[in-house]
């Protein structure tokens, strides 16, 4: 079995056509003109680089980062599709280190749902050396209502002409382990088969409050997908500033 986006790489972004993309950047850019956050940004997790891709022509200067080779190659070839000159490396959240210091770094779409807790302290503490004191850390993972109530023990299932995508959910204590398939229509009209597993991490909003403070940072605010109530939100947004 492959590792996490081997294979979904290719369609990531074919297939959450409906997760509404332009919302959530906006959501992004609103909020992080809110905190009075500087141009330049580091994406962690940025898959293949839509809000990478959004941020830039906001007019933030943006570096894309994925431990997934096969998302970075995706995220290098729709930007310079888009005519845009941005940089795509393999780096891991977990044992993040920089070069530079940036004003923010931005990782949603759940990077540090698969971290599991045991990481966590230090991969926030690798976060924050790469800040510029005052920068925003954002980032937001699945929630804990999200993963038990509509992963956990489930099969999810998209089907579309050019794939078939189908994931089966197994949880556990600590977190949820999702056997991903993709059926893929080849040129001849016949179908290649690909498998890959992904686990993501249960985060609980109190222990991530505590390990942020560890790590140097106060939190500004926490909230649900889009900014709304967290309670039966699918996400939850951490929004800090390095101190």
């Amino acid at each position: 079995m492959s590792k996490a986006y081997d294979h979904l790489a290719e369609w990531f972004e074919f297939l959450n056509d409906d997760c509404d993309y332009s919302s959530w950047s906006q959501y992004f850019i609103r909020g992080l003109a809110a905190h009075g956050a500087g141009k330049t940004g580091l994406e962690l997790g940025c898959g293949s680089g839509a809000f990478a891709r959004a941020l830039t022509r906001a007019g933030y200067e943006m570096t894309g980062a994925d431990v997934s080779l096969p998302m970075l190659d995706k995220a290098a070839r729709l930007a310079r599709a888009e005519g845009r000159t941005i940089p795509f490396l393999q780096l891991n959240a977990a044992a993040l280190k920089w070069p530079r210091r940036v004003d923010f770094i931005l990782a949603p779409n759940d990077c540090y749902s698969y971290l599991p807790q045991n990481k966590l302290a230090s991969a926030f503490s690798h976060a924050a050396n790469c800040l510029k004191k005052g920068g925003i850390f954002w980032f937001d993972v699945s929630s804990p209502y999200k993963i038990r109530n509509k992963i956990a023990n489930n099969i999810l299932a998209d089907d579309r002409d050019e794939v078939t995508y189908l994931s089966f959910n197994h949880l556990y204590e600590d977190r949820v382990e999702m056997d991903v398939t993709l059926f893929v229509r080849e040129g001849d009209g016949r179908f290649s088969r690909y498998d890959e597993r992904h686990v993501q991490y249960i985060h609980e909003e109190a222990s991530l409050r505590g390990l942020l403070e560890g790590a140097g940072f106060t939190l500004l605010a926490c909230e649900g997908h889009l900014g709304e109530e967290r309670a039966a939100s699918d996400r939850l947004n951490f929004i800090c500033r390095k101190e």
